[in-house]
């Protein structure tokens, strides 16, 4: 494998080298970049049989990432489980204060400690980089107090350090968009709702149809607030039948207003209403 760089190679090195102090492990698994390029070095070090990829279902996740992640699985030949994640059945989730992320991933990691316990599996690790320390992540504190792994962010490997590596090892994620949970969308203080997550991945899925890779749908209440990839084109949305379409298909789903941020996407824009002494998460 041709490493670009000596630092990354060094960095790359490393992961491989918490992973193999794992023994085993099963990896949530999203079908992202991250997590698709853990478990390709999970399967590569410990081998197939020492590694289980989990993937966790809800509202929350459209039925195209699911798909992807089935696929992606199936790919790299390793064992891939499904299983239920109800974080729509606890109230400080639906109620959607700035902490809600903790909640969801402390309930998920409990249900994922437990099916690595029945497989027999030593480790649970999950896919957040070195990047993701910079940005509000209170999951991220729920991973630590349940004891989970992180081996990208143990390895110091950042969002780019990945997709790099990823490409080296010619996955078919290196250059995959980023994606979060279709909660993300909707702001701090709004009630979340399984038909605000389903109207959210309609809303998505009409702008990937139309050839856009990049972007989010922000779900403020009647207000779609559309974010696009500065490598997208903006033409291509304003033309005048492009833009009928977009306002009469996102109004048919409920929306009255069809607004374009002039910012463009940025990962966590949602988090810019928090002050920034809230921005900043204790990590154990």
């Amino acid at each position: 494998m041709k490493i670009i760089s000596k630092e990354l190679e060094t960095r790359y090195q490393t992961l491989r080298q918490v992973v193999a102090d794992l023994e085993s492990a099963a990896v949530a698994f999203s079908g992202g970049v991250d997590s698709t390029f853990l478990l390709a070095v999970a399967r590569d070090v410990l081998g197939p049989e020492r590694v289980l990829a989990a993937t966790a279902v809800s509202a929350s996740l459209p039925a195209l990432e699911l798909e992807m992640a089935r696929e992606l699985a199936r790919g790299l030949g390793v064992k891939h489980v499904i299983f239920e994640s109800d974080e729509m059945s606890s109230p400080d989730f639906v109620r959607n204060s700035p902490d809600r992320c903790y909640y969801c991933k402390q309930e998920l990691f409990v249900k994922l400690k437990a099916l690595a316990a029945t497989e027999g599996l030593k480790a649970v690790v999950e896919a957040s980089n070195a990047d993701d320390e910079n940005d509000y992540r209170p999951g991220l504190r729920a991973i630590c107090e349940l004891g989970i792994r992180s081996p990208l962010r143990e390895a110091r490997l950042g969002k780019a350090d990945v997709r790099a590596l990823s490409r080296e090892l010619g996955l078919p994620t290196h250059d995959k968009p980023s994606f979060a949970c279709l909660a993300s969308r909707i702001p701090y203080g709004e009630e979340i709702t399984e038909e605000k997550l389903h109207r959210i991945e309609k809303a998505e899925a009409l702008l990937r149809g139309m050839g856009f890779r990049q972007f989010r749908v922000r779900s403020h209440d009647t207000i779609a607030r559309i974010e696009l990839g500065p490598d997208e084109n903006l033409h291509a949305l304003l033309e005048a039948s492009a833009r009928a379409r977009v306002i009469r298909e996102l109004k048919s789903l409920g929306y009255r207003y069809v607004t374009l941020d002039l910012e463009g996407y940025r990962t966590g824009s949602m988090n810019e209403v928090l002050s920034a002494g809230r921005r900043k998460v204790k990590l154990a």
